[in-house]
């Protein structure tokens, strides 16, 4: 098998280095050698962009219709087959990473038809004669950066709107995680995206990502990752004055009362904290209980806990995958030592685990006895790590959940109209989630979060046009 290239101005092209992936289930299997582009080459790139865009973004919208709606055909297609790439690169489970895959299809074929929809106002003037039209045009060359979580639907809902809009693309995914990114660029390419309209370059972030935040031809950058790399990016892209938009973290509370249905509560409680391996930003990792319910359901928490399956991410049967890799999994296991330390009761895992293959093997964590102002409760590990508070009532559920810099997704478990629509209301959060795991959610509609979590428009459904779009207002006297 040889090096998997970068995609640069219509040609695929060598990088500078070459860096191996890894499977985080199986360390002994290599999954391919992808190029890591240079400064030089993702200038490249750029300048690529740049001289595609005065095409692109006149061209027909019909183009780019059915640009989008043959990627997203030929994803859905082949979503088996890229699953199992995805799983066996990021280490979810194999049904996570073909929902994943199918995800990123539809989310191609949404903007496929949301081309057509591309619409331009127009209203009286308060000056006699005159016309007045507003319209949205392309913010121009667009740099994506993504992360490893979900290696192939956070870069589809990126690269599908900028594509739809009439920007033009450099994408440069995490670099644990290039096999997905590069499966998605063959797919553009082979669907017939013009030279230079997309770029994939692949590589450190210190390197091609800085290049990105830095090049003043980029007019915009989208980015998704950590707070303390997303607020250096932001200071970087603001400083030129580049559009940017932030997807960061998230330390999102399930709060639990004594009305809920405990069935219901357990199943959001377990999902939404420990599938995928708890690595996803919208992760209930504080779990927010009540007194009246607190004991069952820590009970029943421990119970499901304990039968989750852990083990190799394509092995039928496996609920929980291995963490990504040895970075991450010393991050959970350090905060899992600062939370005993600090006072917790471990209630059950936390435990590296051997399984038949070597890999990165995390017992999920289940902590109660915690109290709000524990490091577990202020600060994001992304790791199958879950921390449970007791509270007195609704109204210090309300305060603790909202008692975080963070604020991407909230949840509540309760069968009582009352509290679901003030939860609602009074949550401070940019999505919430009534007896639903806070991790799920749709692709035609806004995702996005509050505080820390985000910095600017919101990503996916029609509101993607916020970020990819300026807008423009013509006066004609006729």
């Amino acid at each position: 098998m040889g090096v998997h290239q970068n995609y640069i101005a219509g040609s695929w092209v060598d990088g500078a280095s070459v860096s191996r992936n890894v499977n985080p289930s199986d360390l002994d299997d290599v999954i391919g050698e992808y190029a890591y582009a240079d400064a030089a080459q993702t200038k490249d790139a750029i300048a690529a962009a740049t001289q595609a865009l005065k095409t692109w973004q006149n061209s027909p919208i019909q183009q780019r219709a059915d640009l989008l709606d043959k990627v997203g055909n030929e994803i859905l297609a082949r979503k088996e087959e890229l699953g199992r790439l995805l799983s066996r690169e990021e280490g979810k489970t194999l049904p996570e990473g073909i929902g994943e895959v199918a995800r990123a299809g539809q989310i191609f074929k949404f903007f496929g038809g949301e081309v057509l929809r591309i619409a331009s106002e127009r209203v009286e003037s308060v000056r006699p004669g005159v016309e007045v039209e507003m319209r949205r045009d392309p913010i121009g060359v667009v740099g994506l950066i993504t992360p490893w979580n979900f290696p192939i639907a956070i870069p589809a809902w990126k690269i599908a709107p900028a594509l739809a809009y009439g920007n033009t693309v450099v994408f440069k995914p995490a670099d644990l995680v290039p096999g997905s990114a590069h499966a998605l660029a063959e797919i553009i390419v082979n669907a017939g995206v013009p030279a230079g309209v997309f770029n994939l370059v692949m590589g450190r972030g210190s390197v091609v990502g800085q290049v990105l935040l830095e090049d003043p031809r980029v007019n915009a950058i989208s980015f998704t990752g950590s707070v303390p790399t997303g607020r250096k990016a932001a200071a970087t892209a603001i400083g030129r004055m580049a559009k940017i938009q932030l997807e960061m973290g998230g330390k999102n509370p399930l709060v639990v009362l004594d009305d809920a249905d405990l069935t219901t509560a357990v199943n959001c409680a377990v999902q939404g904290g420990f599938y995928s391996t708890g690595q996803r930003c919208t992760a209930s990792s504080r779990v927010i209980v009540t007194e009246g319910i607190h004991d069952r359901l820590v009970g029943a928490m421990v119970d499901a806990t304990k039968a989750l399956v852990v083990d190799d991410a394509l092995k039928q049967g496996t609920q929980i995958g291995p963490v990504v890799d040895q970075k991450q999994l010393d991050q959970d296991l350090s905060y899992i030592d600062i939370t005993r330390k600090e006072g917790a009761k471990l209630a059950f895992g936390g435990e590296r685990l051997n399984r038949e293959k070597t890999g990165f093997y995390l017992q999920p964590a289940l902590f109660t006895e915690t109290t709000p102002d524990m490091r577990i409760n202020r600060e994001e590990v992304f790791g199958p790590v879950v921390s449970v508070v007791r509270v007195k009532d609704y109204e210090e559920a309300l305060h603790v959940a909202n008692d975080t810099e963070f604020g991407l997704s909230s949840g509540i478990c309760t069968t009582s109209l009352k509290y679901a629509s003030h939860f609602k209301r009074n949550a401070d959060a940019g999505m919430v989630m009534v007896n639903l795991p806070t991790a799920g959610v749709d692709y035609h509609v806004p995702f996005g979060g509050r505080k820390g979590s985000s910095y600017g428009p919101r990503e996916q459904g029609r509101y993607a046009a916020e970020f990819y779009t300026t807008v423009k207002t013509s006066y004609t006297m006729p």
